[in-house]
């Protein structure tokens, strides 16, 4: 009989300690970047860079393509699993469809996928999307205007007195994009026809970059797209393109993301707005109670934004986060990429965050590839740097909010 209340009281044990050491998972906020588009650049100005025929993509520029919608939905079932797995979402019924905020930015390749997310996170379940009204969303752009000589002294800062080195130490990455486009052929215009440097906008108000890596940047993303939309044939990189070659040229947007979007002046200036309304929604889960700039409402289990790789970057440099995710360049943000924020509570009633960035591998991408537990997407936890070091996963409450207010600069802030 001893033996037998001794069991008891280890299996009553081993249930508690399961408990303590397994949190409850309370809120998840995925800040997206769009799906699969077509090139921003219209089909004029992409002749310039190769003397061959670019391919048709059958719908606008910038636009999400249907291959593009059809993978932010299997991200969406992805999501699904993972979030009834762990009891944030019931598996059956629609009892959840108002505890899910979908929030995407004014341009049609946000909004589709934000639609996209909202169609298959509760399938048949009328999720509604949110946007922004005006003709421009600040969450996304920013709020308030930097200052434009503080942010060219800041590119300037990252280039270094000679620009050029950056352009012989990047040399390879530049050869090979150049063949991509030509094969050796002539071409209107060169990656090197424009020096490497960074000077003012055409408005005056802020800074951009010129030379091979500004048009490298946006060439080589172009290539990617080809590749994650299935392309294949001369439609593909005009049949030059291979998955190693691919590789080597997107070096070119890593430099350019680096300068451009995650130098700390600018990521604040562009990013503080969005951080600061991720900030308050996480605020908002955390008390229970309605939070000013929270998006969504008390009760809330979820909270998903559909905005910009340059809104990833932004944060990223922000909060100084890195990644590497196995087939990518350092911390890039393919389409569908997302940083994810996670509210966890232990028995004891403590709270916790958990950073992660997750991505359909291109393969994944190209071949529609269905995701599961089996078959995950690429992801990688991330630590925050001012959280204090343990063995628990995540961050401290404490120190999580510490952290994101320290990087959030109030100068552009604008919480309604």
């Amino acid at each position: 009989m001893k033996s037998k209340w001794i069991w008891a009281a280890a299996v009553l044990l081993a249930g508690w300690s399961a408990r303590a050491a397994n949190p409850e998972l309370k809120y998840v906020v995925v800040v997206s970047r769009h799906g699969v588009r077509s090139p921003t650049w219209d089909a004029a100005r992409l002749q310039l860079y190769s003397p061959d025929p670019w391919p048709d993509w059958g719908v606008a520029p910038g636009e999400l393509t249907p291959h593009g919608r059809e993978l932010i939905g299997i991200l969406g079932d992805y999501y699904r699993e993972w979030f009834t797995a762990e009891a944030l979402l019931n598996r059956t019924g629609c009892r959840d469809a108002s505890r899910v905020f979908v929030w995407a930015d004014k341009d049609q390749r946000t909004l589709e996928t934000g639609r996209a997310f909202a169609e298959t996170i509760l399938p048949g379940c009328g999720v509604a999307l949110h946007s922004d009204a005006g003709k421009q969303d600040p969450i996304f752009s920013g709020a308030g205007a930097p200052n434009a000589k503080q942010a060219l002294e800041a590119v300037r800062e990252r280039l270094g007195s000679d620009p050029q080195r950056l352009v012989a130490e990047h040399r390879e990455a530049i050869d090979t994009l150049q063949f991509i486009l030509t094969g050796g052929k002539a071409a209107p215009r060169k990656l090197f026809d424009q020096p490497s440097g960074a000077g003012a906008e055409s408005s005056g108000r802020s800074v951009e970059m010129s030379g091979p890596f500004a048009a490298g940047s946006t060439l080589s993303e172009v290539l990617l797209l080809e590749y994650a939309n299935g392309f294949r044939g001369r439609d593909l990189g005009f049949g030059r393109l291979t998955r190693e070659n691919l590789d080597r040229a997107l070096d070119l947007r890593g430099v350019y993301d680096e300068i451009m979007r995650r130098t700390p002046y600018l990521a604040r200036a562009r990013g503080s707005n969005l951080l600061a309304h991720v900030l308050r929604s996480l605020e908002q889960a955390a008390s229970g109670s309605a939070v000013p700039g929270a998006l969504g409402h008390p009760g809330d289990a979820l909270l998903f934004l559909a905005g910009h790789d340059t809104n990833l970057s932004n944060i990223s440099g922000m909060l100084d986060l890195s990644w590497r995710l196995m087939g990518y360049q350092p911390d890039e943000t393919p389409p569908g990429g997302a940083l994810i924020f996670s509210l966890w509570r232990d028995s004891g009633g403590h709270l916790s965050v958990r950073t992660k960035y997750l991505a359909q591998t291109l393969d994944q991408m190209r071949n529609a590839e269905r995701l599961s537990a089996a078959n995950p997407p690429a992801f990688q936890e991330i630590r925050i740097p001012g959280c204090a070091a343990s063995d628990a996963p995540g961050c401290s409450w404490a120190d999580f909010r510490q952290a994101l207010n320290k990087a959030i600069d109030p100068a552009f802030v604008s919480v309604k």
